[in-house]
């Protein structure tokens, strides 16, 4: 076996432990907030997570084109997979932190960050204006477009059951809630699966076994989605209890809204844009939206500003770790 097709080998198992970091990491946006509402069980709500976001995988590529070709060129073999290799382990050492401390951060902007910094430790091409289009605006635009349209169907839920009976309300939510979390489980499989497509895709272009211009390979999707469904099944306990409880206590309404919103922007970002964009900040803002519709005082503020804070030091701290990640595989592989 040659060093290419070695290495070749080692990034697509990195990437799948990215990815599976990513299911353990994320697993608390699609269905915290109906774990925390009584709509499901851990459980029950974590095999069908797992499940929606098996099949949301397979549901397109646009995400994983835009990943795979649209933020770096990385030189052919192996040189370039040592690059790929570094982004993936400063993605994977962002992720365990930010989960050790149950801080929501986004696994798709770790992956980003550690794609630039380990291209910029090797004096590789960034395509900036591929990072400002599909990275830096919807970072910017999703997280105001999930808080205005949770907080307008939370605006709108309490104008159509205004003459209802509590109860009788929460209870009917709570079946709802289990297709909300259903929806934002798929939306996250079609996002962040298809983001370790495109990693691996990368892999394969640059060590000489694919085309730039061949479609993504069955056996990448099915891998991508069957390592984020494990993931996901695992379950990220640490940060449910930071999106389902510490930010709001939610009713099932509101509940229903934040996932109903999150899924919404998910899908138009996928399906319309291919923008890899984060289903932690998503949810989180949207969660948020549904809290101030009551009073701004019903959200705590503060809990918000630490996990806003986590966001902004995602990219650059990804990108720092996968760049002394770059020099160390470099002294260790190329010299």
């Amino acid at each position: 076996m040659d060093l290419t097709l070695a290495l070749v080998i080692g990034v697509v198992v990195i990437a799948l432990a990215f990815d599976y970091t990513n299911g353990f990491h994320d697993a608390a946006n699609a269905i915290a907030t109906s774990v925390s509402t009584r709509a499901l069980t851990p459980r029950a709500a974590l095999f069908m997570a797992a499940a929606m976001n098996f099949i949301g995988a397979h549901l397109g590529t646009q995400v994983a084109q835009t990943v795979g070709k649209g933020i770096i060129d990385a030189p052919n073999g192996s040189h370039g997979l040592v690059i790929v290799a570094a982004a993936l382990i400063g993605a994977i050492c962002w992720n365990l932190i930010t989960w050790y401390f149950g801080l929501p951060s986004s696994s798709s902007h770790a992956l980003i960050g550690g794609l630039v910094g380990s291209a910029l430790a090797s004096s590789s091409v960034v395509h900036w204006d591929g990072v400002v289009e599909k990275v830096v605006i919807p970072m910017v635009l999703s997280p105001l477009i999930g808080f205005s349209l949770a907080a307008a169907i939370m605006i709108a839920i309490y104008w159509i059951f205004r003459n209802s009976q509590p109860g009788k309300t929460n209870r009917g939510f709570r079946y709802a809630q289990t297709v909300s979390a259903a929806a934002m489980a798929l939306g996250h499989g079609l996002q962040d699966a298809q983001k370790t497509m495109g990693v691996i895709f990368l892999a394969l272009t640059v060590g000489g076994l694919a085309q730039p211009t061949d479609p993504i390979p069955q056996w990448v999707i099915l891998a991508a989605a069957g390592a984020i469904s494990l993931g996901t099944y695992a379950g990220g306990w640490r940060i449910m209890r930071t999106l389902g409880r510490r930010i709001i206590a939610l009713d099932p309404p509101q509940g229903f809204a934040a996932e109903s919103a999150a899924a919404t922007v998910l899908y138009g970002a996928a399906i319309g844009f291919g923008a890899p964009i984060s289903t932690t900040h998503t949810i989180t803002t949207a969660i948020m939206g549904v809290g101030a519709t009551k009073r701004l005082s019903a959200v705590r503020w503060g809990v918000a500003g630490n996990i806003v804070t986590a966001w902004i030091l995602t990219i650059p701290a990804a990108a720092i770790v996968a760049a002394v990640s770059y020099f160390i595989l470099h002294a260790l592989i190329e010299s």
